[in-house]
């Protein structure tokens, strides 16, 4: 079963206190040694963002994410994982769960 795994932390978090960027690049090479690596990415900071709405058929647009957050949205991993027991231990394994939240959600199958 696939597993997103959505990377939230706060971008004011200093640099001295993020996970490195090795980090990072081991605990990707670990998923896909396993073979529980499908996709994963960072995202572009929040500043970045631009968030559509359609209301009454009128489409708004507004720079930014769409609710205001003490943690954002940074990246994700894409998971495949047995259970959900396994892709909860991914998520303890990440590094950015040291400074942020992990969220574990299963991808619905379609």
């Amino acid at each position: 079963m696939q597993y997103m795994l959505l990377i939230y932390s706060a971008e004011s978090t200093p640099m001295q206190e993020r996970p490195a960027m090795s980090e990072w690049f081991d605990y990707t090479k670990s998923l896909r040694s396993a073979g529980a690596f499908v996709a994963g990415d960072p995202l572009q900071p929040t500043t970045t963002a631009t968030s559509v709405r359609l209301r009454a058929g009128e489409r708004m647009i507004t720079d930014g994410p769409f609710a205001e957050t003490k943690e954002q949205l940074g990246g994700y991993y894409l998971i495949e994982a047995k259970d959900l027991d396994a892709a909860l231990d991914w998520a303890a394994k990440c590094p950015g769960a040291r400074v942020g939240t992990i969220e574990v959600r299963p991808v619905m199958a379609m």
